[in-house]
């Protein structure tokens, strides 16, 4: 899956993944990965998360990396906040109210780019990557994030080729698979998750779960 595919979905404003609302698992489980609300957060592939702001108003400082300018800058814009942009490195850096989007490649993303990290947070990254990254998108985090790094990991779980991808189903045998090597894993809940994604069923699903994982970087 190419970049072009999520550029194309923001230019066109196809954005069927956004919530309008904060993650409700998020606002279940965060206390609980990371009670330290001093650590700075990692968000990959943050589009325009309600999530972010959620994160900086307990005190975290968040860092985004979004591939999308359009998301980057609708983040700020929607909130109502005046982003300062700068260029570090290879990333355009939008930053306010203790937030920072850096937009770019993810995969790309070195420890310079994001130093401080103490936790990170995934409701949609590893979902919306096809097989092949994934292996490329853990190393990322694991280059990036130090060892005791808390996060947390929303994924999808529904029957392999029910529905087009993505998101991608990610199963308990598969999530283990992928992140094992790099992190210490502890399944917090498993819930049917069907009723709440419409969209999904209009798709063809008979069956979707969302599984809610605590890492923590070895």
């Amino acid at each position: 899956m190419e970049a072009e595919f999520w550029l194309s979905r923001w230019r066109d404003g196809q954005l069927g993944w956004h919530l309008p609302a904060t993650n409700p698992h998020l606002l279940r489980h965060w206390a609980t990965v990371v009670p330290d609300c001093t650590q700075r957060v990692l968000v990959p592939l943050c589009g325009r998360s309600l999530d972010l702001a959620w994160l900086a108003g307990r005190g975290h400082s968040v860092r985004g990396v979004e591939l999308s300018p359009i998301a980057a800058r609708d983040f700020f814009a929607l909130a109502g906040l005046e982003a300062e942009v700068t260029q570090r490195g290879q990333y355009t850096c939008y930053a306010g109210q203790g937030i920072e989007i850096l937009q770019g490649d993810f995969l790309a993303l070195q420890p310079a780019d994001c130093p401080g990290l103490g936790a990170w947070y995934d409701r949609g990254s590893l979902v919306a990557l096809p097989p092949e990254l994934r292996e490329r998108y853990v190393a990322t985090l694991a280059r990036v994030l130090p060892s005791g790094a808390r996060g947390l990991l929303v994924a999808t779980e529904y029957e392999a080729g029910a529905m087009q991808a993505p998101p991608f189903p990610l199963d308990a045998a598969t999530v283990r698979a992928a992140l094992e090597g790099h992190f210490r894993l502890e399944l917090l809940e498993r819930v049917d998750a069907l009723a709440d994604n419409p969209r999904f069923m209009e798709r063809g699903l008979t069956a979707y779960h969302e599984s809610c994982w605590l890492l923590e970087r070895r």
